[in-house]
């Protein structure tokens, strides 16, 4: 398959875009949205166990982000019990799965920079 869009405008869920790149972006783009997949890549979590692991996002914007991924389709978010306390869990769907090499390539990229052009910081 070629590696470039096969089209010069393609259509997704009754959204138009000029590229598959475009698309892409669209979906996973923003600060946070790979970031929360990334940290579901490998396994269930709950609401404040990915605050934990992204200290610096605000709940409001976690909020946002995981509703957005759930709407796309990346992400399956299931309550169990019915009254408060609640809990609730994040997983990725086939769908985001599919994903997961593509976030794979991004980590070792970032690596590679952070070799070549900075320090990796332990804490």
């Amino acid at each position: 398959m070629k590696t470039e869009c096969l089209a010069n405008m393609v259509e997704v869920n009754e959204k138009i875009y000029p590229c598959t790149v475009s698309l892409t972006m669209d979906l996973i783009g923003g600060k946070w949205k790979a970031v929360i997949l990334y940290h579901l890549k490998d396994q269930v979590k709950r609401y404040s166990e990915l605050r934990r692991k992204m200290p610096s996002v605000t709940e409001m914007t976690l909020s946002i982000q995981l509703k957005q991924l759930e709407k796309d389709g990346f992400v399956t978010r299931k309550v169990y019990g019915e009254k408060p306390p609640v809990k609730v869990v994040y997983s990725l769907t086939e769908f985001g799965k599919s994903f997961v090499p593509v976030l794979e390539a991004i980590t070792e990229w970032g690596n590679k920079v952070v070799i070549d052009k900075g320090k990796f910081i332990t804490s």
